[in-house]
């Protein structure tokens, strides 16, 4: 074959060139539909109260102004409800993490004794759950009501997760450095900190992720078992807002109007507000996030 053939474009098909354009179209398709709720949502959080009621905001801000935000940052509770949020998913991930890690990795080496045995259980609870009273009065009985150790404890490891991180530590920690390590005389717990950890920087930036993401979001667990008002995250302290706001009480149609306005500003701004730390987070992990993911579930 002459080099002039070998350089010689290939030239795709009418079939091909339909096919690629079909794809392209799907992807753009797919592509706004994921980026123009962010764009209005922002939008509209920006844009005065008597435009976002009345629907004239529809992609661009219209009659900026930031009465939504200077309102959520006035409140006092806002920022006590950010930091306890931030101390949530900063502990709750951490506590998550590190026993998703102790629970999965001696689950997936085979020299573990009773490791189907556990496994089929704890798979059982992933299918069937004793249900919310149960749950209420176990973590009422562990005296965990009214505690920051309620949002922290009672779900802490997610079985979903156990499984990716089993998986995982299957197929990228080879028993040869197990058997290499017990020569060396090398501790379970120095071989976890020395080798195990270092090659698991994928599947942790993954538990890491979840598990961030689904404190940060949680409110439910704080709305059952908190009732101190110091204590309670942001979703809850938002949540408290926007039914205040919505809430309808003896007062003139103008000021009515006005509250109403302000309540409809409200929820873009909580949007923003609550997903705004998510968002600076996902860049750093975003790199292992698909790696951990395939290796932790194609392997079981």
């Amino acid at each position: 074959m002459t080099t002039t053939t070998m350089n010689r474009k290939i030239r795709e098909s009418a079939g091909d060139r339909t096919l690629m354009f079909v794809i392209y179209a799907i992807l753009t398709l797919v592509l706004i539909a994921v980026i123009y709720p962010l764009i209005y949502i922002l939008s509209s959080s920006i844009s005065s109260p008597a435009a976002v009621t009345s629907g004239k905001v529809w992609l661009w801000p219209v009659d900026i102004s930031f009465k939504g935000f200077k309102t959520l940052f006035e409140t006092p509770t806002i920022m006590r409800g950010y930091g306890n949020s931030l101390f949530y998913t900063a502990a709750g991930t951490f506590i998550s993490v590190a026993l998703t890690v102790m629970l999965a990795y001696p689950l997936s080496r085979k020299t573990f004794f009773g490791r189907s045995p556990i496994m089929m259980i704890i798979t059982f609870t992933m299918i069937f759950s004793g249900g919310l009273i149960p749950t209420y009065m176990v973590v009422k009985s562990l005296h965990l009501i009214d505690t920051r150790w309620a949002l922290l404890i009672p779900n802490a490891i997610w079985v979903w997760q156990v499984i990716i991180a089993r998986s995982f530590f299957q197929s990228s920690i080879p028993d040869e450095l197990i058997e290499a390590s017990e020569i060396d005389g090398c501790s379970d717990l120095r071989f976890m900190g020395s080798v195990v950890i270092p090659l698991s920087k994928p599947i942790l930036a993954v538990l890491v992720l979840m598990y961030a993401v689904g404190q940060w979001n949680a409110y439910f667990d704080a709305l059952i078992y908190l009732k101190t008002a110091k204590l309670f995250p942001l979703q809850l302290v938002l949540r408290s807002i926007i039914i205040q706001n919505n809430s309808t009480g003896i007062m003139d149609a103008m000021k009515q109007v006005e509250r109403q306005q302000l309540a409809e500003l409200l929820k873009y701004a909580l949007i923003v507000v609550a997903t705004l730390p998510i968002l600076i987070i996902y860049p750093f992990v975003q790199r292992f996030f698909v790696q951990g993911m395939l290796v932790g579930s194609v392997k079981g």
